[in-house]
């Protein structure tokens, strides 16, 4: 091999070191921390290790990984392009989910439903700054919800989905970081020590293998673009509660959940590329989502103090934000400040009944969002 052949050898070798610059810099950092936050202090690791990694992943220089014939280009395309992977984990998200605690008390429902003021506050917000389809897409973040914040600006066509994407599931992880202060803020002593006694109410199978049903029918009255989200999550559901596909209900719960959310938060990782996420319109979008996130919070417990006025039985009104869709993490964050508060006050099976509510109504807000703006 001859000089100038090497002098070529050694020039394509660090052509892809050469193309570093600052931006591919701070990507790796946030993927970094992302890894930061999934290990040190376990926030979502199924979600935010493999996104951290993907982060680091696609932002090499010349990465395969991404491109014409990259994986996670061929991933993003077979499996959220089309809107597959996020339909599939709702059912393994309702394969998890008990709603006996709703059924037992309907009146949660209201709280569920309240807590997703933050996405039209948000999209009144947003329109300000983006047009119309876009604003919808960013609103939906508030819905706390993943794999509806990916079909909405799917579905919307968004200029900006995977800002979007990102900004939704990384919120999701940081629901524990993000709640606390908004709620004690909102609150005071004394309404954060009131004790909620759980009335272990008896619910049917019948009345369970009937309510995915008479939701889907509903949701799809009133949103027929939610069906296919709510029938998904209603049909992982039902064969939680048929009682007699148990082991479609295990393998759903754990292993296609777990899944595909590595499949997920490693392929979005596909749309955090330096270009295209480091510009002001995505730190505006990551703002916007985190007012959502805010708001949803907010409202949910306003609306539980605004209940408090007129109920001869008063509710801790903190149970009020578990009414967002991260599940279980709202739920989760509301009991332990119970516990803060007063180590005998228990709110789980309150807060978790708020807290799957809030997976319906995020659902069918995604819904009606589509049918306005579809």
């Amino acid at each position: 091999m001859d000089f100038s052949s090497m002098l070529s050898n050694l020039g394509f070798l660090t052509e892809g070191l050469l193309l570093i610059n600052w931006k591919i810099a701070v990507m790796w950092l946030i993927g970094g921390i992302l890894i930061f936050l999934a290990i040190k202090y376990k926030m979502e690791p199924t979600l935010l290790l493999p996104l951290g990694f993907g982060t680091v992943l696609v932002n090499i220089p010349l990465s395969g990984a991404i491109g014409e014939h990259g994986v996670l280009s061929t991933l993003f395309d077979a499996g959220i392009a089309n809107e597959l992977f996020p339909l599939l984990l709702f059912i393994g998200i309702g394969a998890m989910i008990d709603f006996t605690p709703v059924l037992a008390n309907p009146k949660l429902m209201l709280f569920g439903a309240a807590a997703q003021f933050g996405i039209f506050f948000t999209f009144c917000m947003a329109s300000m700054f983006f047009k119309t389809n876009d604003a919808a897409s960013i609103a939906i973040i508030g819905a706390a919800d993943g794999p509806t914040a990916i079909v909405v600006s799917q579905r919307l066509n968004s200029s900006y989905q995977g800002a979007i994407m990102v900004a939704a599931y990384s919120y999701m992880a940081l629901v524990p970081m993000i709640q606390p202060p908004v709620i004690k803020a909102i609150t005071t002593k004394k309404e954060r020590l009131i004790r909620m006694p759980y009335a272990d109410k008896q619910v049917s199978k019948l009345t369970k293998i009937l309510f995915p049903i008479i939701i889907t029918v509903i949701a799809g009255v009133v949103a027929p673009d939610s069906v296919a989200l709510v029938g998904f999550l209603m049909f992982g559901n039902l064969i939680r509660e048929c009682g007699v596909l148990d082991s479609l209900s295990e393998t759903a719960q754990k292993v296609l959940a777990n899944l595909i959310t590595i499949f997920l938060g490693i392929t979005i990782a596909s749309q955090m590329q330096a270009d295209k996420f480091l510009n002001l319109n995505t730190i505006l979008i990551l703002c916007l989502g985190l007012v959502a996130f805010i708001f949803d919070t907010v409202g949910g417990v306003l609306f539980a103090k605004l209940y408090n006025i007129f109920a001869k039985t008063k509710i801790n009104p903190m149970i009020g934000a578990a009414g967002i869709s991260a599940f279980p993490m709202s739920g989760r964050v509301v009991h332990k400040m119970g516990l803060a508060e007063d180590p005998q006050n228990f709110l789980l099976m309150h807060s978790i009944g708020v807290n799957v509510s809030g997976q319906i109504a995020s659902v069918i807000a995604g819904g009606l969002i589509l049918n306005f703006f579809g």
